[in-house]
């Protein structure tokens, strides 16, 4: 039973994989292994992070390894470089973030607004790069 209590075990991290010998009363060895489970990221994590920025500027911050991303206006920066590291499983040194308000702009008698939102600057540590733009 104690085989059947690993495989149902819900584990966090993932799992090695085991080889156990089993012997019958007929001295026949047979081998089971068990399946490598990988954690996925959190449902948070996904929806913190909106999508990467991409402009003139950001592309040119690429260089010094600053990445810019748009983020859910209520999010703060912790939980954005926690979102960062479990997406991209990178090092994240620093968060920056800046908020851009809505704007009124007229065409012609008819105003309207665009909407404001929220970006964040992600400086990931010396050595490591996030495949963000497009191709």
């Amino acid at each position: 039973m104690s085989i059947f209590d690993k495989l149902k075990s819900k584990g966090k991290k993932a799992k090695k994989t085991d080889k156990k010998d089993i012997s019958d009363s007929n001295s026949v060895t047979s081998t089971i292994t068990s399946t490598v489970v990988q954690e996925r990221p959190s449902i948070l994590a996904s929806i913190y992070l909106k999508s990467p920025h991409i402009s003139e500027k950001a592309t040119n911050l690429i260089k010094e390894n600053k990445y810019i991303f748009k983020v859910l206006s209520d999010a703060n920066k912790i939980q954005i470089k926690k979102a960062v590291e479990e997406l991209y499983g990178v090092k994240v040194l620093s968060v920056n973030i800046i908020n851009t308000k809505a704007k009124t702009r007229q065409l012609g008698k008819i105003s309207g607004m665009v909407p404001g939102y929220k970006k964040a600057m992600v400086k990931l540590t010396q050595g490591q790069k996030l495949d963000i733009l497009p191709q």
